[in-house]
């Protein structure tokens, strides 16, 4: 007997019969319910325009539907490169919904990087925000462009608002694929699953502390690691998502006073809020997940005086954005502020859906517990990627010993707690010792004259290389060299202080993160540094 199965449904993807005590862990799950139980509230602002999580759910439905008579096959990669925006958020759940595996693009990349990734992901479909299709240009003209606006509209139009059955047999299918920065080679395509998509989605519900009122405002953009699952997480209470396509300082401190309750974003982007003029203290506090790198304990107390409650949370796009959060002791608020500062500053233990996460030294075995013994943080759980999309050379690397090895350096506290020192390729050894350039960072920055800082190790005759600080000043202020190293004495130890300082603007990534890679390609020009 021949069995039967519904005709959108490929004979390949037949689900097992259904077990009554189990359903397959989907973000999309989040969608259909929000659909129904917060059917009326507002689900996203995009400019002028607004969605009720019915409509947000009905917007969804009909992508996936429509892209199903489109011919769209299970597995199948549709790319999105687009900024924050009411389509992007609707992508996360439709395309996946639809059976497909969403790549959403970085839009700070040029035309042949773009178009790498398509290929490389195999995207037969690119939808695309109208201010960037000059950034297809080199992606080939076999692959289908959808221009978000009367295009996407039109292709809403041809789907349906019933509910569409979920191709889904296992949890573990993939859902999306997210490139890394490929500041040392070729970007790699990074596979989140459904299960990791939606216990960290969960996660960030919990430790960002999400409820139905929140308003939760797009400073991250939503193609970095799907904007750290934040996309499904509003979905789960029913939040808001506030549409921005860019940060502009001004007009976000306006919809700080507005009633925006919660952002994400890097320290730099942080910094520039609150040295902006519009800047000052906020008559309700808003919640802040900051990440990308260390934020100083400067700036974590300029934060805090402003009445932002920012919370330091640490990861990688492998890992679906942040893994671990730092969560206050009791009676840490009692102690002094830069004390409080400085603990808030560390990169804290896994999120309560995680995993686990070590500092392991090159056997693959525990650090000390003692604040000071540098390893390599490593990570293991529910949130770590199936591995590299066709990469199966560079997964093995990632996952030697049964853990995702980070590249990051860091020391275990004695309370178990993890604080990252560098990167494995940043870490400055001067004369046989180790300088942290975190470390130097933060000592420097915490000159009232500065406002951000990278330090990178440059070549020196006597000690193979030194610490370089780049430096951007406060507008309007002064500061020479030597008023600069003058400080950092009172902070580091003379081999830790800078040996050369240059003022100036610092080349940075679309999501804020300095690339220092640039900086050091310029100091290293017809010499090699080792790594070890």
């Amino acid at each position: 007997m021949r069995a039967t199965h519904a005709p959108t449904s490929p004979k390949s993807t037949l689900a097992p019969a259904p077990r009554v005590s189990r359903q397959e862990l989907s973000p999309i799950h989040l969608l259909e319910r929000a659909g129904d139980i917060y059917a009326d509230v507002k689900a996203a602002t995009d400019g002028p325009n607004t969605y009720t999580w019915r409509e947000l759910r009905a917007r969804a439905r009909r992508l996936a539907s429509a892209l199903r008579r489109d011919g769209l096959k299970k597995g199948e990669r549709v790319a999105f490169l687009a900024f924050n925006s009411e389509p992007l958020l609707t992508a996360h759940f439709g395309v996946p919904q639809a059976g497909g595996v969403l790549v959403a693009i970085n839009t700070r990349l040029n035309a042949e990087e773009v178009a790498y990734i398509v290929q490389h992901s195999g995207a037969t479909r690119v939808f695309v925000s109208p201010e960037l299709l000059p950034t297809l240009a080199e992606v080939p003209a076999t692959i289908q462009r959808i221009v978000l606006g009367p295009d996407f509209e039109a292709l809403l139009a041809k789907g349906s608002e019933e509910p569409i059955e979920l191709w889904l047999e296992s949890e573990d299918e993939p859902i999306t694929i997210n490139y890394t920065s490929g500041t040392t080679g070729r970007p790699k395509g990074v596979v989140y699953h459904h299960r990791g998509a939606y216990l960290n989605a969960l996660a960030m519900v919990i430790d960002h502390k999400l409820v139905r009122e929140s308003r939760l405002l797009w400073t991250l953009p939503m193609f970095h690691c799907n904007g750290w699952c934040f996309p499904w997480a509003v979905a789960a209470v029913g939040a808001e998502s506030v549409c921005i396509p860019r940060i502009e300082p001004g007009p976000t401190w306006q919809l700080f006073d507005e009633g925006v309750t919660h952002f994400c974003a890097a320290p730099t982007v942080c910094t520039m809020l609150v040295t902006d003029p519009a800047a000052h203290r906020l008559a309700s506090p808003v919640r802040l997940f900051a990440a990308g790198a260390p934020p100083s304990p400067t700036l974590i107390a300029r934060m805090t005086e402003l009445n932002f409650q920012l919370e330091h949370v640490y990861g990688l796009t492998e890992v679906y954005g942040p893994f671990t959060i730092n969560v206050a002791k009791p009676g840490q608020d009692q102690l002094p502020p830069q004390e409080q500062a400085n603990l808030r500053a560390r990169q804290g233990m896994p999120n309560v859906c995680a995993g686990q996460v070590r500092i392991v030294d090159l056997d693959m075995n525990d650090v000390p517990r003692d604040s000071a013994t540098m390893g390599e943080v490593v990570m293991r759980g529910n949130v770590v990627m199936t591995g590299y999309f066709e990469d199966e050379e560079a997964t093995t690397r990632a996952f030697h010993g049964g853990w995702f090895h980070s590249g990051d350096l860091g020391v275990m506290h004695p309370d178990g707690s993890i604080e990252l020192r560098d990167r494995k390729k940043d870490i400055i050894i001067s004369g046989g010792e180790n300088i942290s350039t975190i470390e130097v960072e933060q000592a420097v920055v915490s000159h009232p004259a500065v406002l951000e800082c990278a330090v990178i190790a440059v070549p020196d005759e006597k000690w193979g290389e030194v610490p370089k600080a780049f430096v951007t000043l406060k507008p309007g202020v002064e500061l020479t060299v030597e008023e600069l190293v003058a400080h950092c004495r009172t902070k580091l130890a003379n081999f830790k202080v800078p040996r050369q300082i240059e003022f100036g603007g610092l080349p940075k990534t679309s999501t804020g993160k300095i690339q220092k890679f640039l900086l050091r390609a310029k100091e290293w020009e017809g010499r090699e540094r080792r790594i070890n």
